[in-house]
């Protein structure tokens, strides 16, 4: 998978997260030829409760910051051309304060958060990135040495709480599917994030739509369904997408075309058995596909 559609669903996300922090601009050009950071923050006097139900994230949005999201853990040009991009933006800085005659400060030189499902020892070692637990930074954050003011998150090396919640959710594979759960969850005591799922629920609809998925996309489409689910009967409610027989069927359908692929004629015939569960039994059963195998529901479902 190219980096294209998860970059436009973390810029999204992320400014979601990070607007009650502060000020958070997406695809910001920068000068010459280095490509446009991802998601640019500048923080402002935030509401506390804000920053303590974000944790990790708010943590490291407390100064000027650049975020570059990756789908698949970044080569070491890829990291370099990161590297690249922040002191372009400190170089500007430079000039325009010089400009303007006033100084800059060290520490009011933004920062860069590198976020990768992964990182593997050989790419931490070759940049010399550290952790720095005894700071109170958590076991997965590994900081470039200090004046590079650079720092990978290997996402799926964060310990499983709330605090690491938000940045789980950009991970893959079970990370993300757990976090995604989690997500869930916690929308149901509260709208607060229902934004958040609306974005997550629609970048599963945009991949499902797609021709020749593959399998990386139909994983993704797993993890992004307990999400979507909930979304879609926020849809129904609100008159924004078909509560019909038809609509949920497709739905069963698009599972399943995630889970397996295309459908064959064996798997068609068991889409009608699945629609007459119960909601909750069908429910169920769609937000566990990842562990039922194909024998298994033909076995269930099958004439």
């Amino acid at each position: 998978m190219t980096r294209q559609p998860h970059d436009q669903f973390a810029k999204e996300y992320l400014q979601e997260l990070l607007t009650s922090l502060g000020n958070v601009e997406t695809s910001k050009d920068v000068k010459s030829e280095v490509r446009e950071i991802d998601v640019w923050f500048v923080p402002n006097n935030s509401n506390p409760s804000d920053e303590l139900e974000l944790g990790l994230l708010a943590k490291m949005a407390v100064t000027s910051c650049l975020f570059e999201p990756f789908r698949n853990a970044p080569s070491e040009i890829e990291i370099r051309s990161c590297l690249l991009k922040l002191y372009t933006v400190h170089s500007d800085l430079l000039r325009q304060a010089k400009r303007e005659k006033r100084s800059i400060a060290e520490g009011q030189l933004p920062y860069l958060w590198i976020l990768t499902p992964s990182c593997s020892v050989r790419m931490l070692n070759g940049f010399s990135a550290q952790l720095q637990q005894s700071l109170n930074w958590c076991e997965g954050v590994y900081f470039l040495p200090e004046f590079l003011k650079t720092a990978i998150v290997a996402i799926n090396q964060l310990p499983i709480s709330q605090d690491t919640l938000w940045l789980r959710v950009l991970g893959k594979g079970k990370t993300q599917k757990q976090a995604v759960e989690e997500l869930v969850k916690l929308s149901e005591d509260t709208e607060k994030w229902d934004h958040l799922l609306e974005i997550l629920a629609s970048w599963r609809k945009n991949i499902e739509v797609k021709d020749n998925v593959n399998d990386e996309e139909r994983e993704l489409i797993m993890n992004l369904s307990p999400a979507y689910l909930k979304q879609r009967e926020e849809w129904r409610q609100e008159g924004r997408q078909e509560g019909s027989l038809d609509g949920q069927r497709l739905i069963v359908v698009g599972l399943l075309t995630g889970r397996f692929g295309a459908l064959d004629e064996e798997l068609s015939t068991i889409v009608t058995p699945i629609m007459e569960l119960s909601l909750t039994e069908r429910t169920d059963l769609l937000l566990n596909l990842s562990n039922v195998s194909r024998e298994e529901l033909l076995a269930r479902f099958g004439s």
